[in-house]
């Protein structure tokens, strides 16, 4: 008998790029609709469904007495879910959890967590049993509602999904992250969204508009603040960005103090968060890297130091959340006070509205609240379907029973003769009293009990309760209005019997920042050539001492709520606030601790709002740009000039953009030239610019500024380095008028021009 050779290759191959494609898409597809993510039906994700199937297949209603976690957990794993059992337990946990589920489906008893982040004890310790509320889901799972699947051995039967008799996926929410896609559906009211449903049945055309009447948002088990005012549109599409914070009330105290206390937090927040933010606030560690504390965390320190005196958690049972903040002083404004705790914090923070579920045809999608509702109604409608036909089915075959026995009653004598004498009392009876085999058969398995004379009047009467039930059954089943009213109602009896109120408070209010600290005062910056920088009170100072072997650089003139402009040799501009820059006496700092420096600091310039600035370069190139352009939004700036090697940059100019001004343009060989502003090109994001003035070899452009026409001065250096000042009149400036990237006219000086007079430009 011939072998196979084991190392003949197939005469058929696979391609390993589309296998691994194949199989990864099997595993998206596997995560997705297997883990991840929700059903809209009943809102349930697999092993969810799988752990309350199973609790009530144990018998673990909410009047039974509950059982060991281990043994519902052991139960799901063996029936229905062969995965790790921590996995299970964690999601039968967090059912139970009332901080983490709007409506708890299963009843936990011991240690099931809190919100500060603890976990649950093992789950040979806690005990476990279902909710009221889980019959929602539950109580109508062996009426016929919904298909069974072979469990993963086929060894029993698990249903496809639960039959819903509210939208589950919007009462609790849910949370996932799938292969390619993610979910965040936030919990809802229940009577709100049972008025939602309530209104689309009625009215299938209904808008969102008119849906988010009754559903006014969401509502998280641990209420809080919504403070957005336009999340309707994440409705309407499914997605959206929403603003939830803390709930505060100040207490007062005696001798006129107070004290903020939080006593709701938002999702996903905990007292112990918030504990230890306001700790590496107050008590910042340094970061990877660093030597020292970053001014921003040193300021925000201080800040927090001078507001806050004292914070503890008072939370226990009698108040599941209670912070405690004290402020420094009792003057202080409450509000700002609160709004400063919140900015840093997250008791205020932003919650993703992600809408996206496995919908009525088993696409995952994000969904709109109108399509949510319109295909759980629809679901709705085909199990109560399901549900009719399956009591109409059990009707007629009790009626079916009944009228087999009340043909007999009357001859129970002559039955049982036939009974005692015949070799086939089925099929006589069947012939005699024209019965069915199934008639038949019960009259043959009767009890002796049944023969009572009062068996018959018994009979009637539940014929005629089975008939006006049938005739019930069957107009639901024909009248669409009949069963509209049926759902309507059945929906408006289950939000009067487990709705209650809302927890979460919708009230539109501004984003929280902390109030500016910053007094508004005149303050003169100097920089040194070594790059030392202070900050001195007001203005129209004499130039400070500096260390030995430096000197001064350049001043600023500014005031303490001004942003600086800083440019570097490198052609990098940062940003600083003029409060930044400490005072006090002293050589002030190294302006490397305030930004994250690359070559030198050459100049400062102010930027005030509305403003444009000229920036030019030795090579002879300039460009304008305006002044919120130079914001760098990180320590280590932007580049922002495009330097060639050996090129300089030289000081910028401020200017108002509405004035009607030249560019004055000054090279090394002391040549003029001026020319209109319109010429030069506006930049906003930097670069090189344009031409501003045409050199010759070995000429640089010294300087580039704004001029006026009513004349400019200019600064020269003569024989023996006597420094003296050219003033060019209005009417002699028009000799130095020309086009832009020409070579101008040479200055009527022996000497060499040094540059343009202070105040000139």
């Amino acid at each position: 008998m011939n072998q196979p050779d084991l190392f003949q290759p197939e005469e058929e191959s696979l391609n390993l790029g589309k296998f691994a494609e194949k199989a990864y898409l099997d595993y998206a597809i596997s995560v997705v609709k297997g883990r991840a993510l929700p059903d809209l039906c009943d809102g349930q994700k697999p092993v969810q469904r799988r752990i309350l199937y199973a609790m009530s297949e144990m018998g673990l209603n909410p009047s039974a007495k509950p059982v060991k976690s281990a043994r519902v957990v052991g139960d799901v794993l063996g029936k229905f879910h062969p995965h790790g059992d921590q996995s299970a337990y964690d999601a039968m946990v967090r059912l139970a959890q009332s901080f983490s589920m709007r409506y708890p489906l299963v009843e936990g008893h011991g240690n099931f967590g809190s919100r500060d982040g603890d976990g649950a004890a093992a789950m040979r310790y806690t005990e476990a049993r279902l909710t009221p509320i889980a019959n929602l889901l539950l109580s109508e799972i062996d009426r016929g509602t919904v298909d069974f699947l072979p469990n993963y051995d086929g060894a029993f039967h698990e249903p496809e999904l639960l039959p819903a008799r509210l939208p589950m996926v919007l009462l609790n929410g849910a949370s996932g992250i799938a292969v390619g896609m993610a979910t965040e559906i936030p919990p809802h009211n229940l009577r709100e969204v049972s008025d939602a449903a309530v209104a689309l049945i009625k009215k299938p055309d209904i808008g969102a508009e008119a849906l988010l009447e009754y559903i006014k948002g969401p509502d998280f088990p641990g209420g809080g603040q919504i403070i957005s005012s336009d999340f309707q549109e994440a409705y309407k599409t499914g997605r959206g960005p929403l603003k939830v914070r803390a709930r505060w009330k100040v207490e007062e105290l005696a001798r006129g103090q107070w004290q903020l206390v939080i006593f709701e937090l938002p999702p996903m927040t905990s007292s112990q968060k918030v504990l230890e933010e306001i700790e590496e606030i107050t008590n910042p560690k340094i970061r990877a890297g660093k030597k020292a504390l970053s001014q921003e965390q040193a300021q925000l320190k201080q800040l927090f130091l001078s507001q806050l005196d004292a914070v503890r958690d008072e939370s226990g049972k009698e108040a599941p959340v209670r912070l405690v903040f004290e402020p420094k002083s009792s003057r202080q404004d409450p509000a700002e006070f609160a709004s400063l705790l919140f900015s840093k914090t997250s008791m205020e923070s932003s919650y993703p509205i992600n809408m996206v579920m496995i919908g009525a045809d088993g696409r995952p999608r994000q969904k709109g609240i109108v399509e949510i509702l319109r295909e759980w109604t629809a679901y709705r409608f085909e199990t109560v379907k399901r549900r009719t036909n399956h009591r109409l089915v059990e009707v007629l075959d009790r009626m079916h029973i009944l009228e087999g026995r009340h043909a007999v009653f009357l001859n129970i004598d002559e039955v049982i003769k036939i009974i005692r004498g015949s070799d086939e009392p089925k099929t006589d009876l069947m012939e005699r009293f024209s019965l069915t085999e199934r008639q038949a058969e019960d009259i043959l398995e009767i009890r002796l009990r049944q023969l009572a004379k009062l068996e018959g009047i018994r009979i009637e009467q539940e014929l005629e309760k089975l008939g006006a039930e049938r005739e019930d059954l069957e107009k639901l089943l024909t009248d669409p209005s009949a069963m509209k009213k049926k759902i309507i109602r059945e929906i408006e009896s289950d939000a009067k019997t487990y709705g209650d109120e809302r927890r979460t408070l919708i009230e539109a209010a501004s984003e929280s920042a902390p109030a500016s600290q910053v007094l508004d005062e005149p303050v003169t910056l100097t920089l040194s050539q070594k790059g030392w920088i202070r900050s001195r009170s007001g203005h129209h100072l004499e130039p400070p001492a500096f260390k030995e072997g430096d000197e001064l650089l350049c001043t600023l003139e500014c005031r303490t709520i001004d942003q600086i402009a800083l440019f570097s040799s490198t052609g990098k501009v940062h940003t600083l606030q003029a409060s930044q820059v400490p005072g006090g006496r002293g050589n002030g700092i190294p302006i490397s601790t305030l930004i994250d420096l690359n070559g030198r600091i050459l100049f400062m310039l102010k930027m005030s709002p509305g403003q444009s600035v000229l920036i030019s370069q030795s090579g002879g190139y300039g460009f304008l740009c305006k002044s919120e352009d130079l914001i760098a939004r990180t320590r280590s700036g932007k580049q922002f000039v495009n330097l060639d090697e050996g090129e300089i940059l030289l000081p910028p100019a401020a200017f108002d953009p509405l004035e009607d001004i030249l560019i004055a343009s000054l090279s090394s060989h002391s040549r003029l030239l001026l020319f209109p502003i319109d010429e030069m090109k506006m930049l906003s994001n930097g670069g090189r610019g344009v031409m501003v003035m045409s050199l010759e070899k070995g000429e640089t452009l010294m300087e580039a500024g704004i001029a006026r026409h009513d004349g400019i001065a200019i600064r020269t250096i003569g024989r023996g380095g006597k420094e003296s000042v050219l003033v060019l009149s209005e009417k002699e400036l028009l000799a130095y008028m020309g086009k832009r990237a020409r070579k101008g006219k040479p200055l009527p000086i022996k000497g060499k021009a040094a540059g343009f007079a202070p105040g000139s430009s």
